[in-house]
């Protein structure tokens, strides 16, 4: 395989074509580990805020790591996959306390942290401290399986290693961050997913899938995620200022965060929420009940679909203190306002609130 075209042609297209973002052309691992985590299963419009916001509540690793668990988790709300904030936290706190605050400097020691996994690891080595180690995120997986025909399954551990034994190949010596930078770049802009525009890429005289009219066949992925639908029925039971919310535990989605009490239907078809044994439990406190079958919401994880129905269970102020035995009873909290605010909710409980005000 010719690598050498290869590379100098993305080295060549990179410095004319790439966007200007805030952790580009910095050597500071704890930004760049931090864009990394962020970025992963997450597009960079949607990321920058969220990155932009953490450096400047946590300009330091340190800072992170003596941050308080709940406060990261509201800050990371709406950006999904909340086992990468609470392992960003735990690895912050390794950092600072195995490692005085400095990053490992090499792809190996990085790889024993929490949370780093082989592609963090890469690209912290390279762009922080030019250690030649080729990241492979999509982007990557599309651009050389896409110009040098590989058709090993990206979802395999097996196919993985092919690509990540190719890029190490292709990676450039002498600037490896600049090469790892260039590549997910072109995936990005360039050799996008559908219909790039093959004619105008500089990569086009030697690709295999171009020359060969196979683009939208590669990259190759046999493995289909199996999908669960899930149906919710939430009781929003409120009281003057206060709400009763729930600490979602380990064993599901959303740990760490705050929803409401529900019930988990059998299918979306059972919005009979009376024979509920929540709606039952609070009859005693004569609670006015609002319900509309017809609005549901809906929210897309990767592994799930949820289908969630709101019953809003409003209890006289006069029973306040009984709502809240009931609530301690239960094992759930009762809270103001502005402490639920505050919480760490997924962006399904977010979108409810918001349309409620």
């Amino acid at each position: 395989m010719n690598f050498n075209r290869f590379t100098q042609v993305l080295l060549g297209w990179y410095p004319n074509h790439k966007r200007e973002l805030p952790w580009r052309d910095i050597k500071d691992p704890y930004k760049i580990w931090l864009a990394e985590i962020i970025l992963q299963q997450t597009r960079v419009a949607q990321g920058l805020p969220y990155f932009e916001r953490f450096i400047h509540k946590y300009p330091t690793v340190q800072d992170l790591a003596c941050a308080p668990e709940e406060e990261i988790m509201r800050l990371w709300q709406g950006l999904g996959y909340y086992s990468r904030a609470r392992n960003l936290h735990a690895c912050a706190k390794e950092v600072v306390s195995r490692h005085n605050g400095n990053f490992p400097d090499s792809f190996e020691k990085l790889l024993q942290l929490k949370g780093i996994g082989r592609y963090t690891a890469a690209a912290i080595a390279s762009f922080a401290f030019l250690e030649p180690m080729g990241v492979v995120d999509g982007n990557v997986f599309r651009v050389i399986s896409r110009y040098f025909g590989i058709s090993e399954d990206i979802g395999s551990a097996s196919g993985r290693k092919v690509f990540e034994d190719l890029v190490n190949q292709a990676i450039s010596k002498e600037r490896p961050d600049e090469f790892n930078q260039a590549i997910m770049e072109f995936g990005a802009l360039q050799c996008v997913p559908k219909n790039p525009d093959c004619p105008s890429c500089p990569l086009a005289p030697g690709c295999f899938a171009f020359q060969k009219n196979m683009v939208s066949q590669f990259p190759v992925k046999e493995k289909r995620i199996k999908i669960s639908h899930r149906h919710f029925m939430y009781f929003y039971i409120t009281c003057a200022d206060f709400t009763i919310v729930r600490h979602r535990e380990a064993g599901d989605i959303w740990q760490g965060l705050h929803d409401f009490p529900l019930e988990e239907m059998s299918n979306n078809l059972s919005v009979d929420f009376e024979s509920s044994q929540i709606f039952h439990s609070l009859l005693n406190l004569d609670p006015n009940v609002y319900f509309n079958p017809e609005s549901s919401y809906r929210h897309l994880l990767t592994h799930q679909r949820i289908q969630a129905n709101f019953v809003h269970i409003k209890v006289n102020q006069s029973r306040l203190k009984s709502l809240k035995k009931w609530s301690e009873s239960a094992g759930l909290l009762l809270v103001n306002n502005e402490k639920l605010e505050s919480l760490g909710k997924p962006k399904l409980i977010v979108n409810f609130l918001n349309d409620q005000k």
